[in-house]
């Protein structure tokens, strides 16, 4: 607390002259804080208010239909398509911050290619791109590349394919959406992945390799501990973009998730404005849930990259004797 001090003993009576008068404290007033304080409990009142007693909101209907099966459905999708999507794109950003960071110029010039086409092109679009893919070809053949050329030549007619898929078994709206995202996510969280493994100082990986540690192992004890305390956040950080983006796969179309749901009750009853307040907290709710997996998970890597650290002194000590 701030004060305002009144003269002390030592500034009004003489030295020597009898016991020490108290110091009076008087709190520094702050009129503008009360003020501010009264207008946004005001403000919040009548907010409140109008949630009550406005009966646009049509809560009954909405409590009805918002734990309804079919939006039950939705959720499961939803968060289904987010774990999917978010762990193939730890994986692809990995591998593609890997190549970037490889010597070999190919290797790198194919992981800034990706990374700046899924970067570049906005989801929504990629969303229904990937739901209209079929129109590029109606089977997938796996077998060996460009055979339509040399098996003739070789005197073969079927050509040397081994599988054939319709496209439309192959690819369902499900997996034309998780691709959408999935692939997305891999270029954004490789340029995070990238730049948590050049926040570790190389000197530490110099120390561990000059005490005979293999590459991997150094990956696994020293960077890789230290380089999750800068990837961990932003990766938190795109869970909850890719939860919310979920809603753009209903552009795929896949008619099983939350947002589609929540639209078509809307839609068929004429009263949708209930049903955005409800996706409004159902994804409210589930980001809350992440937000409490993220700080865990943030408390967990920071103890271990305290060890990281502990251990990588003890390695220096080690190199200079």
């Amino acid at each position: 607390m701030n004060t305002r001090t009144g003269p002390s003993r030592a500034e009004t009576s003489p030295p020597g002259t009898g016991a020490p008068e108290l110091i009076r404290a008087v709190p520094v007033r702050h009129p503008g804080r009360w003020v501010a304080a009264g207008v946004l409990l005001v403000l919040t009142a009548m907010f409140v208010h109008m949630l009550v007693t406005n009966e646009a909101f049509n809560w009954p209907f909405m409590a009805a239909n918002m734990f309804s099966e079919p939006v039950l459905l939705g959720v499961r999708t939803t968060l289904v398509l987010t774990v999917l999507a978010m762990l193939i794109g730890v994986l692809v950003g990995v591998v593609v911050a890997i190549m970037r960071l490889s010597g070999n110029p190919v290797l790198a010039g194919v992981g800034w290619l990706y990374t700046w086409f899924f970067r570049a092109v906005p989801r929504l679009v990629l969303c229904v791109l990937f739901g209209n893919l079929g129109v590029l070809y109606n089977r997938i053949d796996l077998g060996l590349p460009f055979d339509h050329y040399w098996a003739p030549l070789l005197g073969l007619d079927t050509g040397a394919r081994f599988f054939s898929f319709d496209t439309r078994d192959l690819l369902t709206p499900f997996v034309a959406a998780l691709l959408a995202l999935a692939l997305s996510e891999g270029a954004y969280m490789a340029e995070i992945v990238r730049a948590g493994l050049q926040s570790v100082d190389p000197g530490q990986t110099e120390a561990a390799q000059a005490l005979g540690m293999r590459r991997f192992t150094v990956l696994r004890r020293i960077t890789l501990p230290q380089a999750l305390r800068v990837i961990v956040p932003p990766t938190g950080n795109e869970a909850t973009a890719m939860l919310k983006d979920t809603s753009l796969v209903a552009y795929v179309p896949l008619t099983t998730e939350l947002w589609f749901q929540l639209q078509a009750i809307g839609n068929r009853t004429y009263d949708p404005f209930p049903m955005l307040v409800a996706a409004c907290l159902w994804y409210l709710a589930i980001t809350s849930v992440f937000m409490i997996g993220q700080y865990l998970l943030e408390r967990s890597f920071t103890k271990g990259d305290r060890r990281a650290g502990a251990g990588v002194r003890l390695l220096r000590v080690q190199a200079r004797n």
